[in-house]
């Protein structure tokens, strides 16, 4: 029969990209499941799912950690109107389901939801779980994990190795490109996808501006970076100061087509973007975001290096200069670039979403 579904969490495309995998793969399934993700409704969220066609509804939440006592009480004493709101939806769909994406705002939902006796699972993208999943797994059916060597205390019984899911859009784009070939690969060029999340980074992009002029072949290279708003023009400025092809933007929509061109990433090492390059296969330099919760990037991007499977530059270490050597290298050196993104590929778990579907079949049928 028809499931009816909710999505609860987003806040950043690194929770709400692996959802909409999700929400995907259950349509797959069904075209007539009906699906509604529920979050904050923060303009990420809006921009994102208005395309993908659907429905967010609204609740108020605000995140803990690391926000000062006045905010985190403030954030505190936000909980209770938010699990209103989030059961008063709930009432109202009559979900059969609810799956928790890890973010703050997926808090009162899955407690809600908890209280109304709907089945619950989560998911944790990051290889050591944050303070949300590792509250709500209590409440949880399933705990589904990205990495196998995921470290938490949760309850062994409920979790799942599943892999972190990856929008169908992008494996079906790749499908359709020959493995380690570039869309550029025909003309000549080196091709480097640069991206610093859906609000850029700042500090990688002020490297690539510093490594420019640092660069040994810049007549066969070519950047594809996104910047995020408040960098585009500088950097853009500074591309053209090096008489360097570039194409340049605050935000890309179409990345399937990106991660298809590029040759080399060089990236943050969200959960995400990390089972996105371990799916499609890429060869990549992360630059893990130093202040993430509990440091979570660096340990996600040793996780591949320490397999040959990517290339690690800390932030403290980060210099345009070391940046410039490894881009110069990796051009000169397909061979290498080659078998690191192998052995990306073979961390890859693009399945990721198919298996949480016909598990979360089971647990609505009784299997549990």
């Amino acid at each position: 029969r028809p499931l009816r579904i909710v999505i609860a969490g987003g806040g950043t495309g690194g929770h709400l990209f692996p959802g909409i995998a999700v929400a995907q793969e259950f349509e797959t399934r069904n075209a007539a499941n009906r699906i509604i993700f529920v979050s904050t409704g923060n303009p990420l969220e809006k921009s994102v799912l208005s395309k993908t066609g659907y429905t967010l509804q609204t609740i108020t939440a605000a995140g803990i950690k690391g926000r000062g006592l006045w905010n985190q009480l403030k954030s505190v004493a936000k909980i209770p109107k938010g699990i209103l709101e989030a059961n008063r939806i709930l009432k109202n769909f009559s979900p059969d389901l609810t799956v928790g994406l890890g973010s703050y705002s997926a808090g009162p939902v899955v407690f809600a939801a908890w209280l109304r006796r709907i089945p619950i699972v989560v998911h944790e993208q990051n290889i050591l779980p944050g303070i949300t999943n590792r509250i709500l797994s209590r409440f949880a059916n399933r705990i589904y994990i990205s990495f196998e060597n995921t470290k938490s205390n949760m309850d062994s019984r409920k979790v799942q190795w599943t892999g972190n899911p990856v929008r169908r859009e992008l494996l079906e784009y790749s499908d359709h490109h020959a493995e380690g070939e570039s869309d550029d690969s025909g003309s000549g060029l080196f091709t480097i996808l640069i991206i610093g999340g859906s609000q850029g980074a700042h500090r990688i992009n002020t490297a690539v501006i510093e490594a420019l002029g640092h660069l040994e072949d810049k007549e066969h290279l070519h950047f594809v970076h996104q910047t995020g708003d408040a960098d585009e023009q500088p950097v853009k400025e500074s591309y053209r100061r090096n008489h360097i092809r570039c194409t340049v933007q605050s935000f890309f929509d179409n990345m399937a087509e990106l991660y298809s061109r590029a040759d080399l990433l060089i990236c943050r090492a969200g959960a995400t973007t990390v089972a996105e390059i371990t799916a499609l296969g890429k060869a990549v330099i992360f630059i893990p975001f130093p202040y993430a919760a509990d440091n979570h990037q660096v340990l996600n991007a040793r996780h591949l290096e320490k397999t040959g499977a990517a290339k690690m530059i800390l932030e403290e270490a980060l210099s345009g200069h070391l940046l410039a050597v490894r881009i110069d290298y990796f051009a000169d050196n397909p061979d290498v670039l080659h078998q690191i993104a192998k052995k990306a590929k073979g961390l890859g778990k693009p399945e990721a979403a198919k298996a949480i579907a016909e598990d979360c079949d089971r647990l609505i049928k009784g299997d549990r």
